[in-house]
């Protein structure tokens, strides 16, 4: 029995060893994940608030308060930005905020904003050779956008 346990001495630490490259990237991986969706959802939120504060203004007014409002979560534009990367680049103030009218009677007026070209900027931009983002670190979403009716 003693040159068994003797046999298995340092066993562990060969298991160990083998196994710690795999839970590093997927930890690695969950944290990236878990961060992109967090400034993702941040810049969604602060889109519908915008959206939200166009609805009841009057069509074609207000668009620098939303556009602030969008970057820096406050109409002032001050502070920082509520995502890192996010800027007042992403919502341009010639096509960021439309408002549409539709039918006669009544009269539907809609509101919509866009965030365009926003990027989350990864920490890593590969793990153990495992890429994830591009060659900056930048893994690009899609346009973001929020519609809503405009109170008649």
């Amino acid at each position: 029995m003693k040159k068994f346990r003797r046999m298995q001495r340092g066993a562990a630490l060969v298991e160990l060893a083998l196994i710690i490259p795999l839970l590093l990237l997927l930890t690695f991986i969950t944290t990236e994940f878990g961060r992109a969706m967090y400034e993702y959802n941040a810049v969604v939120k602060s889109t519908r608030d915008a959206v939200r504060y166009l609805s009841v203004q009057t069509p074609g007014t207000k668009i620098t308060e939303a556009r602030n409002l969008i970057v820096y979560g406050n109409t002032a534009g001050t502070g920082s930005p509520l995502a890192r990367g996010l800027s007042l680049s992403n919502v341009p103030a010639a096509s960021c905020c439309t408002w549409q009218s539709a039918g006669a009677n009544p009269i539907i007026t809609t509101v919509t904003v866009r965030v365009t070209g926003y990027s989350f900027h990864s920490l890593f931009r590969s793990v153990m050779g495992v890429a994830f983002a591009d060659a900056n670190g930048n893994i690009a979403f899609s346009d973001i956008t929020a519609s809503m009716r405009a109170p008649s």
